[in-house]
C-alpha cells in the first residue's frame, strides 16, 4: 500500500512573532520552527498503517521552504520511508494553490491513502484536506477518532456534538487526524540517523500547481494591540461599587 502523509513546519507557539516593518509578513529570525502537533498524528497513524500491512511504505509530503525539509527529517526519523519536498520559492501560496500542488504530487505518484493533520496552527483555516480531496475526487473523513482498513475499505469514526459517525468509504481516500486518534512516537536515535540517509525529493511549486492561481492574498500583518493595565478602584465597598457602575456606564459604557 502506498502511504502519505501531508506535513506542515510552522512556528513554534512559544515563540514571540514578529511583523515586518512594512507589514508584508513575518520576521524570520529567531523564530523556531517545529512539525505541525496535528500532524504528528497524522504520521502516527500513517505509520501504524504500513505496520499493519506488509509492504506498504510511508511518503511524507511537505509544501514550504527549503527549511521545511527539517519538518521532514523529523518525519522520517519516526519511521516514514522517503520524502517529498514541494519548494515553494518563497512564494507564499494560499490553501487553494497548496492544495492544487499537492493533488497534483498525490496522483502522479499514485498513493492509495493519505493522512493529514486536523489543521495547521498558524494561519488555522483548515482548508487544504478537504481541498485536496475536491480536487482528486476522493472521499475524506474530517476528524478521525478511530481507523480501520480492510478489503480496499476504510471504516472511520469521527465525533460530532451529542455522539459519533461511522463512514465505510472505498480506498483511495484522505483522513484528517486530531489528538487523541494515538500518541505519536518519538524519534529515536538510531531512527535520526537513518533520516540523514532517506531519499528526498524535490519538486518545485511552479511545475506542480499548474495554472492555479491565489483566491486570497493577505497583507498588512500587524499583531494586536497591547491589552490596557487593569485599574484598581480604592474605598470601602459602597465606595467601590458606586464608582464601578459610574466607570462602566460612562466611560466603558455597558450599561
Amino acid at each position: 500500500m502506498k502511504i502519505a502523509v501531508l506535513v506542515k513546519q510552522v512556528p513554534d507557539t512559544e515563540t514571540k512573532i514578529k511583523t515586518k516593518a512594512d507589514g508584508s509578513g513575518i520576521e524570520a529570525d529567531g523564530v523556531k520552527y517545529i512539525v505541525g502537533p496535528y500532524d504528528e498524528n497524522a504520521i502516527e497513524e500513517a505509520i501504524k498503517t504500513k505496520e499493519k500491512n506488509a509492504g506498504s511504505e510511508v511518503t511524507v509530503i511537505s509544501l514550504g521552504p527549503v527549511r521545511s525539509v527539517e519538518a521532514i527529517r523529523t518525519a522520517l526519523a519516526m519511521g516514514c520511508d522517503k520524502a517529498i519536498h514541494i519548494d515553494d520559492e518563497n512564494s507564499n501560496p494560499d490553501a487553494y494553490v497548496t492544495a492544487k500542488a499537492l493533488a497534483k504530487v498525490i496522483a502522479d505518484k499514485g498513493f492509495e491513502i493519505v493522512f493529514t493533520g486536523k489543521q495547521a496552527i498558524d494561519q488555522d483555516n483548515s482548508q487544504v484536506t478537504q481541498q485536496v480531496a475536491e480536487f482528486l475526487g476522493w472521499p475524506q473523513v474530517m476528524l478521525v477518532e478511530k481507523l480501520e482498513i480492510a478489503g480496499g475499505k476504510a471504516t472511520a469514526t469521527r465525533r460530532v456534538s451529542g455522539g459519533k459517525e461511522v463512514y465505510e468509504v472505498p480506498l483511495p481516500a484522505i483522513f484528517g487526524c486530531e489528538k487523541g486518534l494515538n500518541t505519536p512516537r518519538y524519534a529515536s536515535l538510531p531512527g535520526i540517523m537513518k533520516a540523514k540517509t532517506k531519499p528526498v525529493e524535490t519538486l518545485k511549486l511552479s511545475a506542480e500547481k499548474g495554472d492555479a492561481q491565489p483566491k486570497v492574498v493577505l497583507s498588512n500583518f500587524r499583531l494586536p494591540p497591547e491589552k490596557a493595565p487593569g485599574r484598581m478602584i480604592a474605598g470601602d465597598a459602597a465606595a467601590q461599587v458606586k464608582e464601578l457602575v459610574r466607570a462602566l456606564r460612562e466611560e466603558a459604557k455597558v450599561i
